[in-house]
């Protein structure tokens, strides 16, 4: 598996949402400003915020359901 990002609950998913979020803005800073030793790390964030989108809108269409 890529990430586990299954096994999360809703609440650390957003919060990985918005760290992964953040790291993604700052590396595109990065590389406009300076070298970047590896430039496929920007797909590879984009593509891990896409799949968390994917969980978050699966929990708001009722698809999964939280843990209590």
């Amino acid at each position: 598996m890529k990430d586990s990002f299954k096994e999360m609950g809703y609440a650390e998913l957003l919060t990985k949402r918005e760290e992964l979020k953040k790291k993604y803005l700052d590396l595109r800073f990065d590389m406009v400003v300076h070298h970047v030793d590896n430039p496929l790390e920007k797909r590879n964030l984009r593509r891990k915020i896409a799949r968390l989108n994917g969980i978050l809108h699966e929990y708001a269409l009722g698809i999964r359901q939280q843990k209590k």
